[in-house]
């Protein structure tokens, strides 16, 4: 099985503060030059696929120990600005957790110029706006393209990202809810303008009080000029509505007595199909993946007692597809 080394540090310093880079240069990395026919064996496998004109790839994960009776479920994980596939599965370690739950992880890259990506989650304003792909038609082709290689079970495709990767999620909620059964943002907020999704999509939501990168509360935060986006009450509540969920929200805490940073789970429940919105914050939390280590200081503090990885697949298996 391939491992994931290391990141140096200057990738993660370019990811986490670089600007959204031109939309028109693929990824230049080099794909599989064989198409697998057969089911993917256990391990890491780059896949290829053209969509709109464009090379695209993504790196899939398929845990070593699976049932093959049974279909398989998948975890799309999309990464942040100015990062890839490939930094997504080492930042997030979400490896671990599927092949201790046995669910398939992909990790699909973005656009933009090297191995310094973004997505077209919305947001963008004048000039900046124009010539960006189409990536939910992206991920509709990767979840084909896994169906072909994989046994999936389809009523259980997730999605999670972080910052950037985070707003995809909530576009892919809103544009590809025959697909997406829920989503587990971290660090990233709504930024298409209008979500209209075909069905309840039940949302958890990771964020970090002291986010100074994708700020928790707009009116404490700055903006870019050339981006409008919504800050973690708006887009909770605008899917509290699309999904139909009780407005008063039931919060516990989760993290032990005396831990460093305090997170609390506040549950918006009994919306249509069974759908929750549930928000976890992060007290002190900075632009991080709670549980996982920062790798560098100035993105902020990361929690250590509560895990992400943990609590959107405890989510996500509560919520497959109606």
């Amino acid at each position: 099985m391939q491992t994931h080394p290391a990141m140096p540090p200057f990738f993660l310093l370019v990811a986490l503060v670089a600007p959204i880079l031109a939309p028109d240069q693929a990824l230049g990395q080099e794909p599989d030059q064989t198409r697998a026919t057969a089911p993917l064996a256990p391990g890491d496998h780059t896949r290829s696929l053209a969509v709109d004109g464009r090379e695209r790839t993504y790196l899939v994960h398929v845990p070593p120990r699976r049932d093959p009776a049974r279909p398989v479920p998948v975890v799309l994980a999309l990464h942040g600005a100015a990062m890839n596939g490939p930094m997504m599965a080492w930042f997030s370690g979400l490896d671990g957790k599927a092949d201790a739950a046995g669910f398939v992880v992909a990790y699909p890259s973005g656009t933009g110029t090297g191995p310094f990506l973004a997505w077209n989650a919305g947001g963008f304003t004048g000039r900046m706006a124009e010539g960006r792909p189409d990536d939910v038609a992206f991920i509709r082709a990767v979840l084909d393209d896994l169906a072909e290689v994989l046994d999936v079970d389809t009523r259980r495709i997730f999605a999670c990202g972080m910052s950037n990767g985070g707003m995809m999620c909530y576009r892919l909620a809103a544009e590809l809810s025959d697909r997406i059964a829920a989503i587990a943002p971290v660090a990233g907020t709504v930024a298409i303008a209008e979500s209209r999704p075909m069905r309840a999509v039940p949302v958890i939501h990771f964020h970090g009080t002291k986010d100074a990168i994708v700020p928790f509360d707009r009116s404490k935060g700055r903006q870019p000029p050339f981006m409008r986006l919504q800050d973690v009450a708006e887009s909770v509540r605008t899917w509290v509505e699309l999904n139909g969920c009780e407005r008063l929200a039931a919060t516990e805490t989760l993290s032990p007595a005396g831990s460093d940073l305090t997170v609390t789970r506040a549950t918006h429940g009994r919306g249509r199909d069974g759908s929750e919105v549930v928000l976890v914050t992060i007290e002190g939390g900075g632009h991080t993946w709670p549980g996982q280590k920062p790798p560098v200081g100035f993105i902020g503090k990361s929690v250590d007692t509560v895990s992400a990885n943990d609590l959107m697949w405890e989510f996500f298996e509560k919520h497959p597809l109606p």
